[in-house]
């Protein structure tokens, strides 16, 4: 696979891919965030994509869905509520795939993270629950009005669990991108996932890009017993390479930070990958304090807007590939 169209819309910088589309501005995963990501310049948007009980995949972080919906303040739907098991974690509220596609869209999103994000909240029940079809479209549009080509990078959330209650995610994706005219090695389309066993899936399905997630804790939750860690290695990227594209990384595995919560030297990883054959994109960069490192802090307060643009930079000199950002608009002042 080969990143021809992906790298011409970034040759003055790494890629700047919309994390949930404007998510430091808007409620996650609405159109409302991914037209302003847009708007404000990224040349990709990320929707995270669950099923619907009916099979629908639609863009949301997480299948519990209580913390960016109202769904909570519909009566109708109070006895839907659950306790469940998903990769490992027991979880208690509404799951995407105990309602059909009708059922969720009578629901409207509001901000996940209102404490930190309280101008956010001006705009909870704007927006509605979008397809993946939705998301696409809007991508088309856009590229008609601005005369640009704008990527999508779609995550597939807990494809093992889904898989499991016979909503496959991978069929369903790679079938939906197809029509859309989205099948080719050229496309700008990257397909990520923190599992292993559905990208290697993906690779014998789809011609598009794959990544693959990791962090710096953990490992894949369809590989019990391997950690990302393993995975990081020389020898654990080069495994990668048999089957993905590129490697998405949390912050924290490409520049640590030291005991007083500075940025600490960049490891090898972004070296190792590239000789590896991978690209690399970094998640996630956001301006409030309370994500950043005590370098670019701005006083005490937790919600306060600090340097995200120095982070970026630094960052940017290790020699990534591509970076998320909940804030696009200083994502592009600081890599371009």
């Amino acid at each position: 696979m080969i990143f021809v169209v992906a790298l011409a819309m970034a040759a003055n910088g790494p890629l700047i891919i919309a994390h949930r589309g404007a998510s430091g501005e808007r409620p996650e995963h609405t159109i409302g965030a991914y037209a302003l990501a847009i708007d404000q310049g990224a040349d990709f948007i990320e929707p995270d994509l669950v099923s619907t009980k009916d099979g629908v995949l639609v863009a949301r972080h997480e299948n519990e869905i209580s913390e960016t919906t109202d769904v909570a303040s519909h009566p109708e739907f109070a006895d839907r509520k659950r306790t469940k098991t998903i990769d490992g974690q027991s979880l208690t509220g509404w799951f995407t795939e105990d309602f059909t596609l009708a059922e969720l869209k009578t629901l409207r999103a509001k901000e996940r993270l209102p404490q930190l994000r309280p101008a956010n909240t001006t705009y909870d029940g704007q927006w509605d629950i979008p397809t993946l079809d939705e998301v696409i479209a809007l991508v088309k549009r856009r590229e008609q009005e601005t005369g640009r080509r704008i990527g999508l990078y779609p995550e597939t959330k807990h494809p093992s669990y889904f898989r499991a209650l016979g909503l496959p995610l991978e069929e369903t994706l790679v079938a939906t991108l197809a029509r859309a005219g989205y099948d080719g090695a050229e496309d700008p389309v990257f397909i990520q996932s923190f599992e292993v066993d559905n990208l290697k899936r993906l690779n014998g399905m789809t011609e598009l890009p794959l990544i693959q997630l990791m962090a710096s804790a953990y490992g894949p939750p369809d590989q019990p017993g391997v950690t990302y860690a393993a995975m990081s290695t020389a020898e654990g990227l080069g495994a990668i390479a048999h089957y993905a594209d590129g490697v998405g990384l949390e912050k924290a595995m490409v520049v640590p930070r030291s005991a007083d919560g500075k940025l600490a030297a960049p490891t090898r990883i972004v070296t190792d990958a590239h000789a590896a054959g991978l690209k690399v994109h970094v998640w996630t960069f956001r301006r409030e304090n309370y994500f950043l490192p005590a370098d670019f802090k701005a006083g005490a307060s937790p919600v306060a807007t600090g340097d995200v643009g120095a982070e970026i930079r630094a960052f940017v000199a290790t020699g990534i590939d591509g970076l998320f950002s909940d804030n696009v608009a200083e994502a592009v002042a600081a890599a371009r």
